[in-house]
């Protein structure tokens, strides 16, 4: 009879176990591979589907003309003061002044231009960058209304109310749909007063050097410094 060395059966032991961890290790990562709910499980990101870009877009304002006006009423004065205080803000392209021709109102809407040329420029627009532009309305219909517009940076997002896939679809996954999330992020772009704050900080204010002063005398005597409201 033969007898085997204790030696190559530990040889023998250990290339087996060697080989199981191996096979094990094989499996494993098949395993992950072909498991399309290991990384399905995990919800899409709404602000990268739908992104917070600066693009230019044009910022409007309609004064409808009656053609029985001859005079710019108050609160439209004031819708207009309130354009160009948006423009002043976020803007330094050219204004233009679209103003209609052939249509019922057109007599007034030429009176009523110059009224509106007048607010512009006495807000803070320079009279030479308004531009003005006629149009051709149609005799028949709705009063055609004078446009003003510039063309500003704006933070914004795509168009919301895409579905280009079932929602059964992102069920098994467990994704959110396509237009999630889309109606809070225009929401968001569209309260940011500086556009230029989403590319980087503002610079800091000059500090109060009075205050901060009498903040280090206060703290040299021992007192406290903290401010005190009367």
């Amino acid at each position: 009879m033969t007898k085997t060395h204790p030696m190559t059966n530990s040889v023998s032991y250990l290339r087996l176990s060697n080989l199981v961890c191996v096979l094990a290790a094989v499996a494993a990562l098949q395993g992950c591979a072909r498991d399309p709910q290991t990384t399905g499980a995990i919800p899409d990101d709404y602000r990268t589907r739908h992104p917070i870009t600066l693009s230019e877009a044009q910022h409007s304002l309609d004064i409808p003309v009656s053609p029985a006006d001859n005079k710019l009423p108050g609160e439209m004065a004031d819708n207009v003061k309130g354009f160009v205080q948006n423009y002043v803000a976020s803007s330094t392209s050219v204004v233009q002044m679209q103003v209609p021709t052939g249509s019922a109102n057109a007599a007034s809407a030429s009176i009523i231009k110059r009224q509106i040329r007048s607010v512009l420029t006495s807000s803070g627009i320079p009279a030479g960058k308004i531009v003005e532009v006629p149009y051709g309305a149609s005799p028949y219909g709705d009063a055609a209304p004078i446009r003003l517009s510039y063309v500003a940076v704006t933070a914004m997002t795509g168009q919301c109310g895409q579905w280009p896939e079932d929602l059964n679809s992102n069920t098994s996954s467990n994704k959110n749909w396509y237009n999630f999330g889309c109606a809070s992020q225009s929401n968001l772009a569209a309260q940011i007063a500086n556009p230029m704050d989403l590319v980087g900080p503002r610079g800091m204010s000059p500090i109060d050097a009075e205050r901060r002063s009498v903040v280090l005398g206060k703290y040299r005597a021992g007192k406290n410094t903290a401010t005190t409201n009367d």
